[in-house]
């Protein structure tokens, strides 16, 4: 899980419109198969010609019928991603129910790429909840992404949000 229900989890709880999810498929070939293996379970695509879309923007669109709500499913390519997945740890909410979530250092990473007001504030969560998240996993990695992003801001955001939320 990543989006509103991972910081939700992670930091503080708030409200969301849909799920979002990254999985990792060894083969794009997959994507078929994963999309007849949902329809079982409500799981339909939310565009039409849904596999080309998500082969050519990393993100299968679908929508869980019985409930109307809407998924977004990112396929994860990155070694960032891939790191995350293999650091992801299970929030227990229940009796044998359980979902992954990144690591707190991971959401903060996630966030701050897409710098929505809302994530912003979900940042800010999620470091007063966690104040021992390893800020330099999160500087080296954002230091990545706006290199190739062009997009140095990206940095200045989050040493900002670093000093309003001091770490421990």
């Amino acid at each position: 899980m990543i989006g509103g229900v991972a910081a939700s989890l992670v930091g503080k709880p708030r409200a969301t419109q849909d799920i979002d999810g990254v999985i990792w498929l060894a083969d794009e070939r997959g994507l078929d198969e994963l999309l007849e293996s949902g329809r079982s379970c409500g799981f339909e695509p939310r565009i039409p010609d849904v596999v080309p879309f998500a082969r050519a923007n990393r993100v299968l669109l679908l929508i869980h019928r019985p409930s109307g709500v809407g998924i977004d499913l990112s396929l994860a390519v990155l070694p960032f991603e891939r790191q995350m997945l293999d650091h992801a740890t299970s929030v227990h909410l229940g009796e044998g129910f359980a979902l992954p979530v990144p690591a707190p250092a991971d959401l903060v990473v996630m966030k701050i790429i897409a710098r929505r007001p809302k994530d912003i504030a979900d940042i800010e969560h999620v470091l007063e909840a966690n104040p021992d998240v390893d800020r330099a996993h999160v500087r080296r990695w954002v230091k990545q992404f706006a290199e190739v992003l062009e997009s140095p801001e990206i940095l200045d955001d989050l040493e900002r949000i670093f000093k309003r939320v001091p770490a421990e």
